[in-house]
């Protein structure tokens, strides 16, 4: 047989690709005995970098003229806190909540640039020390971009989630938001029918309104970071046909343009995709420390 014969099609490649470092075979769209370890380890690893890199740059932080690396987190920290202060008026609260989204922007970023990587090259490597282990390689599953896995964007929103539910009982109290939860956002009412009737509409109000933003938190995130990991595929694809042709011309060339404006542009997705869920984030945190 030709290598053209044992390569695999467009769609073998893509489902391929798409496929993580499983525990076990997923066997339905919500099942939770699966475990991404592609995901928990690429995530953990850029979660370390980012405490690095701030540590470092808190540890070189001088009074005098700052370099470009210290210029750029002083940005950074300057953003992310004035947006904290826009969001969240207690500035006890701020002590952890303005830390917390800048660790998680620059965490985000971090797994969101995964994607400027060459498709294949993580994937390959693996591949090659999965075969040098003596397993089949076809079988060596890895998907390096943390974010394009749903379990990692909705487990972000969900810890988000707990961080409202902790502040809303730490400013309201237990009471205070219990009370909130039942009379927000159409109030109540002196007749006790109608007030139980209030309450349970205002509670199912309550209960869709957190649901939706915890899972448009999670959702948004990750579906502009697996489209985007879908087209680089497309134009690595494109990449590929243009090395079996023989006589096309145009092909390659339409692969490097797209493959170079796809890139540019994916630098803004990315960036501004780590900045609306930090925003998002403390947005909702703030709105844990406002009565209704």
């Amino acid at each position: 047989m030709s290598a053209e014969q044992h390569a695999p099609t467009a769609s073998e490649y893509i489902v391929h690709h798409l496929q993580h470092l499983q525990n076990v075979p997923q066997k339905a769209i919500v099942d939770f005995s699966v475990v991404n370890f592609d995901s928990i380890v690429i995530a953990g690893l850029l979660g370390i970098v980012a405490v690095l890199l701030l540590l470092v740059a808190a540890r070189k932080a001088t009074s005098g003229v700052p370099g470009r690396f210290q210029a750029a987190v002083e940005i950074l920290v300057e953003m992310v806190d004035n947006q904290a202060k826009a969001n969240i008026h207690s500035a006890e609260s701020r002590k952890f909540i303005a830390p917390l989204g800048l660790t998680v922007f620059v965490w985000i970023f971090l797994m969101n640039f995964m994607d400027m990587l060459p498709v294949d090259l993580l994937p390959a490597l693996w591949g090659q020390a999965y075969a040098a282990a003596g397993h089949d390689a076809s079988h060596a599953y890895l998907r390096v971009v943390p974010t394009a896995d749903l379990s990692t964007t909705l487990g972000l929103a969900f810890a988000v989630l707990v961080l409202r539910f902790w502040y809303s009982v730490k400013i309201k109290g237990a009471g205070g938001w219990a009370h909130e939860l039942v009379s927000a956002p159409f109030g109540t009412s002196k007749n006790p029918i109608f007030a139980l009737i209030l309450g349970v509409v205002n509670l199912l109000m309550q209960v869709i309104e957190y649901v939706a933003n915890t899972v448009s938190h999670g959702m948004r995130l990750f579906g502009n970071m697996y489209a985007g990991e879908l087209v680089f595929m497309l134009i690595a694809l494109m990449g590929g046909a243009a090395a079996l042709s023989l006589s096309g011309v145009l092909l390659p060339v339409g692969h490097i343009i797209a493959g170079t404006i796809w890139t540019l542009f994916h630098i803004l997705v990315i960036t501004l995709q780590a900045f609306i869920f930090m925003m998002l984030a403390l947005i909702y945190l703030g709105q844990a420390h406002n009565a209704h």
